[in-house]
């Protein structure tokens, strides 16, 4: 059926397993804010917080969800956790999504 297409090809079970809970934990509105903050660079919990509008308690729960999914990981420095996105492959989707309509 698809043979008659150049290069066709579906992604592995792995592949869209990934896919699907990447998309499941951003379908969370904090966490697409928290992950757009940390593709613009590394950040604490606190300024993530401040910027997210939510308190550093729910940040770091969800940081711990992103960072599992490895969406995120952090770099201790003392007592702060700098954290950064692994994410530089969801940019394009993210940013397409927050486009305004029409755009």
């Amino acid at each position: 059926m698809h043979t008659g297409i150049p290069d066709f090809q579906m992604p592995t079970e792995d592949q869209v397993t990934l896919a699907a809970e990447a998309f499941r934990l951003l379908a969370d509105p904090t966490r697409i804010k928290i992950l757009w903050a940390l593709l613009q660079g590394e950040s604490s919990v606190a300024c993530l917080a401040e910027l997210v509008g939510a308190s550093p308690t729910a940040v770091s729960q969800h940081l711990a969800k992103l960072r599992l999914a490895g969406l995120v990981s952090g770099r201790r420095e003392g007592t702060f956790v700098h954290y950064t996105a692994n994410a530089e492959h969801l940019r394009p989707l993210l940013a397409h999504a927050l486009a305004p309509s029409g755009s």
